[in-house]
């Protein structure tokens, strides 16, 4: 050791010196000789590469770290389990660490640098990863995982039951829809971790229906259904069984249209404005005002191409297939209704 430091006192002193002597030339080829040889100490990503000449290093490098970050990445949502690789979307740049990990090496004077080493002193310097991932990769990834876990908001709704009788309720669903810019920016994070659990929780966000099953109580705050088969009309205050009429439908050959309508015309005491049917015989086309001829009483509630509920004296017909496709209520019933109905008022037909 002690003639090592003679030796380089000797050295330094003759590469200090003005005029290039026999040591300061040895001196001088020494470093250059050492010019892509990494210093003791000098790590990169967290492997070794002291000592290590450029070609060396960089096979370490590729070999270590590419060991390493080709490991798999656990991603998981509750009970939904993935597997995934980087694949050939990693990119390892270790041109770039090698060259980062010798200007370490290469820093000071040609004094600092023989010193250091003939007193094998260590750069205690770490140079980061230099890694870079396919985003195309990465974003395909994230979303096969989204195609699998992407779950629609489901709506509540209302079904009528066939005979018209009463309804059922569909409740709602909350969706679900992965957060995928998170997911990319785990999934980028996760391929390039070096240490620790390479495992990614899948970010998501519910995603809520458009009608819940609190809101299609507002939304059918009144809803009519006709049965033709019991000869019956029902009123819903909020989804809730609210009357139920006797009424008359519409006879074979001229039936009570059967559907899904809205209450569309609302009047007191109207007209008939006798359709051009042949049915109607002299009358058609005309209007008959209110009165004794008129057998629309008292209320009308369109709901489809001329067909609407109305009043009715031929109280005998309630309970029976009479009218001309019109549905017929007890005029007291039809007052009442009227009220209760507003206009857009939903009817279903069965």
């Amino acid at each position: 050791m002690r003639r090592r430091l003679l030796l380089a006192c000797g050295l330094l002193a003759a590469v200090g010196g003005t005029a290039l002597s026999a040591g300061g030339a040895y001196a001088y080829f020494w470093d250059q000789g050492r010019a892509d040889t990494i210093a003791e100490g000098v790590r990169v990503a967290g492997v070794d590469v002291g000592g290590l000449r450029r070609a060396a290093a960089r096979e370490l490098l590729q070999a270590e770290l590419g060991q390493r970050l080709s490991q798999p990445v656990r991603v998981a949502y509750g009970d939904h389990r993935f597997t995934v690789r980087p694949r050939a979307g990693l990119r390892i740049d270790a041109n770039r660490m090698v060259d980062a990990a010798i200007a370490v090496s290469r820093k000071g004077g040609l004094a600092h640098r023989l010193l250091r080493d003939v007193r094998g002193r260590q750069v205690h310097r770490s140079i980061p990863l230099a890694a870079a991932l396919s985003a195309a990769h990465v974003e395909t990834l994230a979303a096969r995982i989204a195609r699998v876990l992407d779950r629609p908001a489901r709506n509540a709704r209302i079904v009528p039951m066939p005979t018209a009788t009463g309804l059922r309720i569909f409740p709602s669903r909350l969706g679900l829809a992965v957060k995928r810019p998170l997911l990319e920016h785990r999934l980028a994070a996760a391929f390039l971790q070096l240490d620790g659990p390479r495992a990614v929780a899948i970010p998501t966000r519910p995603v809520r229906p458009r009608w819940s099953t609190a809101s299609l109580e507002r939304r059918y705050g009144t809803f009519i259904l006709v049965s033709r088969e019991t000869f019956s009309l029902r009123l819903f205050k909020r989804l809730k069984l609210a009357k139920t009429y006797r009424i008359a439908v519409g006879r074979a050959g001229l039936e009570t249209p059967a559907g899904f309508y809205t209450i569309d015309d609302k009047q007191i005491n109207p007209s008939w404005h006798v359709p051009l049917s042949s049915w109607a015989g002299s009358l058609a086309g005309r209007i008959i005002p209110p009165g004794p001829e008129d057998p629309i009483k008292s209320r009308w509630l369109g709901f489809y191409n001329g067909a609407g509920i109305h009043g009715t004296d031929a109280i005998w017909s309630l309970g029976t297939a009479a009218s001309h496709g019109c549905i017929r209520m007890a005029i007291p019933d039809v007052e009442q209704l009227y009220d209760l109905v507003p206009l857009h008022t939903p009817i279903y037909v069965g």
